[in-house]
């Protein structure tokens, strides 16, 4: 039965309109995988009575002919997203119970569409960190192994749950946050699609915030296709989001026409960095190719100040994150610690936070309340957002050239293992986001496919990074390189 979860979305919403399956079967279908792969670690918490009724309902709309794309997907969503009465902890302890009483915008969108919800997927903590170890649930495992390993292998982060059960059929697609590469790099790391809009795109209202100037919701899908056609339904203004842009929303998926002839591809001269794996470098001179092959010009372009993304995004991020996180106080909602005799509120205050978020949240929030501090805003903070600005010229200036998209490696690997990084250097696990930073800070569109694998015969990603508001183009392009790398690879099922 569980076979039906291998379909995508664009093949279900096929066979859901030709009467060939129904929304219910499709769905019991990805339950029961979700039942079967709890040693993925992939659910945080599981909604089967939700997903059948919702499963019922899309089951009479389809009937009556008043079906929209999504309707009868069974989808995951990342735990980041607030879900009315169903636990919303963002894989956090200081979180721990927390059941919202409203919908996020997106989540919204999705289930007004008919789309059926399986359950919360794990991540890491507020969205901090590249390998789901930060989690509250613990980590997620990768469904992917190296060849002749029994190794378990990280599914990147912090999207990492939502990007381990579509790798695992254990949804059709599901929903994932991008705050520095977040659904890209576990898009690259487990051999799916994962898409970041152009900040704005998709509403933030009721998505727990990591930094506000830089989180973006999009989806995580088996192909391109099942990208345009989900972030169809979750894009949108929204006036309960300030940042939310008042545009229309193109048909992603007529866009997909796979005709890039003309089309100019930019390849950064600054994204050649030392000591870059041969089989990364080999990938991204075969993507070129590809797009070349398939009518497009590829020229060499220049993004100078590239080098000063990931100090910039790592003074950015926290800071944001320390003020966002400073409502995590054990008051109004969630845990709060035991007081001694003696303690007031002061204490309350130290010890709810102290016990409630996790060492990597702690060290974002102590590195935001430094750089933000009176004697080093003007040093960190301020010279921080003067790089941004000039990493955001230096993509206006690529496109001002006339370059319609960028194409870079997503990840500097591919998958590591499950405590390779965790107790290093910090900073070795920060520089998994050197090739998707630029694109948060610059708020641009970006789209990670998989396109081949490496030695060990794990995954491997390419990245389009397209021009603002025009994710529609960028997904056309990312269409022809899936088509030309034909990447069709699964991971063995061993769970």
């Amino acid at each position: 039965m569980t076979e039906l979860a291998k379909l995508t979305i664009a093949d279900a919403r096929d066979k859901l309109r030709a009467k060939e399956i129904t929304a219910t079967e499709l769905t019991q279908s990805c339950l029961d995988a979700v039942n079967a792969a709890d040693a993925l670690n992939a659910y945080s918490a599981k909604t089967p009575e939700i997903a059948s009724a919702q499963a019922a309902a899309a089951d009479v709309r389809i009937a009556a002919g008043d079906a929209p794309d999504m309707c009868g997907i069974p989808l995951g969503i990342k735990d980041l997203f607030c879900t009315k009465g169903v636990a919303s902890q963002a894989a956090s302890n200081i979180l721990n119970g927390f059941k919202p009483e409203y919908e996020s915008t997106i989540t919204t969108k999705l289930w007004d569409s008919g789309a059926v919800m399986l359950g919360k997927l794990n991540m890491d903590e507020f969205a901090m960190g590249s390998s789901n170890e930060t989690s509250a649930y613990g980590p997620v495992v990768n469904p992917w192994r190296r060849e002749g390993s029994d190794a378990k292998l990280t599914p990147g982060g912090s999207s990492g749950g939502s990007a381990a059960a579509v790798a695992a059929d254990l949804c059709l697609a599901a929903t994932g946050t991008d705050t520095g590469g977040s659904i890209r790099q576990p898009a690259a790391f487990v051999g799916i699609t994962g898409v970041k809009p152009t900040y704005g795109r998709c509403s933030r209202w009721g998505v727990v915030a990591f930094a506000s100037s830089l989180d973006q919701a999009g989806p995580m899908t088996k192909t391109v296709r099942d990208s345009a056609i989900m972030l169809g339904a979750m894009a949108g203004y929204d006036v309960k989001d300030s940042t939310s842009a008042n545009l229309a929303v193109p048909d992603f998926e007529a866009a997909l026409t796979g005709d890039i002839k003309g089309k100019k591809i930019g390849i950064p001269k600054e994204y050649r960095l030392d000591g870059m794996p041969a089989e990364i470098e080999k990938l991204w001179a075969n993507g070129a190719d590809m797009l070349r092959d398939a009518g497009a010009t590829i020229v060499d372009v220049s993004l100078p100040h590239t080098k000063y993304a990931l100090p910039a995004y790592y003074v950015l991020a926290p800071a944001e994150a320390s003020s966002n996180l400073a409502r995590y106080d054990g008051v109004r909602y969630g845990q709060r610690a035991k007081l001694q005799s003696g303690e007031g509120i002061h204490e309350m205050y130290a010890r709810t936070r102290a016990e409630g978020f996790g060492p990597e949240v702690k060290r974002r929030i102590m590195i935001g309340a430094y750089v933000l501090s009176a004697g080093f805003y003007d040093a960190y903070y301020r010279r921080a957002q003067r790089v941004r600005t000039l990493i955001k010229k230096d993509f206006e200036d690529v496109y001002a050239s006339g370059v319609d998209a960028i194409l870079t490696p997503a990840t500097p690997s591919a998958a590591f293992g499950l405590g390779e990084m965790a107790n290093e250097d910090p900073i070795k696990m920060y520089l998994n986001d050197v090739f998707t930073v630029t694109v948060n800070l610059a708020g641009l569109p970006g789209v990670a496919i998989p396109t081949g694998t490496d030695a060990q015969g794990l995954p491997l990603g390419l990245q389009l990074i397209g021009r603002p508001w025009e994710e529609a183009d960028m997904l056309n392009i990312a269409y022809s390189l899936e088509t030309a790398a034909g990447f069709v690879s699964k991971p063995a099922k061993w769970w």
